[in-house]
């Protein structure tokens, strides 16, 4: 065979070789190109099961749902941007009880705060007290007298004529109005215009070295907060949870004072007698008041004893109270 027979066939067998090694050479990139592929779905797969979670659990705690989820009846997404909270407040209950008529204090100290008793009344009811004279008031407690002295209808307590400036053995015109308690709502927010989205956050641009690596960190750490929320959810009740009591109104309410240091210093008497009495400070129309209750007690039995406690020590007029 010629030299020149010889190099062709040799050609030709390198250009074959070749060949084969350029097929091998793209069959593994496409092999390895499709490992990628099969991992990026993995991953995005797994982010849609975390987040599916993560929204499953946000709906079972009465979280809401992200603004982007929300949607109003027409199907148009919208944000729910709206907070509202209530307060408990003191509001007039003329319905309850309410008279106007002639009040005098007989000047002698009286035990309980501020209260005046009229015999119209059924059971002790919170009032407000108005000196229609001078246009003073205050806060207070209404009761049924034990006995009704001649003379005006309403009786005055030493603490509610000083507040009232009500000279002793001088009569006048009082006006007294039940209170109630009720939730008001109370503006704490701003709501967004139906339709509207709320405006995205500025996200900065960042350069990923390695985008599966980061994509799978970001999957670990959602993995791990939704794993953490059930325990928070669940320590959240035992963390809140009161002592309860099977009584409508297991406090008993020594007194209400307009004076701060006298409800103090009532409150340090009971204290002395072995009770553990609680001020609760309270204001209505910008007039401060002091209650002083002692409480809760668990069975009827307990209240009961704990009221005849009370009333020997001198504080006649304590009566039961919710709160």
């Amino acid at each position: 065979m010629s030299a020149g027979n010889r190099y062709g066939r040799a050609i030709k067998a390198h250009h074959k070789r070749s060949g084969r090694w350029r097929g091998r050479s793209r069959r593994h990139g496409a092999a390895q190109q499709g490992a990628k592929a099969d991992m990026a779905r993995s991953i995005q797969f797994r982010l849609v099961l975390t987040l599916g979670g993560a929204l499953a659990l946000a709906a079972c705690d009465g979280a809401q749902l992200p603004a982007f989820l929300q949607s109003d009846g027409d199907g148009a997404q919208t944000a729910a941007n709206t907070t509202s909270r209530t307060v408990e407040r003191d509001i007039e209950a003329p319905e309850v009880f309410q008279v106007t008529d002639k009040g005098l204090w007989d000047g002698r100290p009286s035990l309980g705060g501020v209260w005046v008793a009229h015999p119209d009344v059924k059971d002790p009811e919170r009032v407000i007290i108005r000196n229609e004279s001078n246009d003073k008031f205050v806060i207070g407690v209404v009761y049924r007298p034990e006995r009704q002295a001649p003379g005006p209808k309403f009786q005055v307590s030493s603490d509610a004529a000083a507040a009232l400036d009500m000279l002793a053995g001088q009569p006048a015109n009082l006006k007294v109005t039940a209170l109630k308690r009720e939730e008001v709502p109370v503006d704490g927010g701003e709501t967004a215009p139906a339709g509207s989205l709320a405006a995205a956050p500025a996200v900065a641009a960042t350069t990923l070295e390695d985008p599966i690596k980061a994509a799978t960190a970001a999957l670990d750490a959602a993995e791990g907060t939704a794993a953490a929320a059930p325990a928070s959810a669940a320590a959240a009740p035992a963390a809140s949870a009161k002592p309860s009591s099977s009584l409508s109104k297991p406090y008993v309410q020594i007194g209400i004072f307009s004076v701060q240091s006298n409800a103090n210093n009532t409150a340090e008497a009971l204290r002395q007698a072995g009770m553990v009495p609680t001020v609760k400070p309270g204001t209505l129309n910008a007039k401060k008041f002091w209650r002083v209750i002692v409480g809760p007690a668990t069975t009827a039995n307990d209240r009961a004893a704990l009221l005849k406690k009370i009333k020997g020590l001198g504080f006649t007029d304590a009566y039961f109270v919710t709160n």
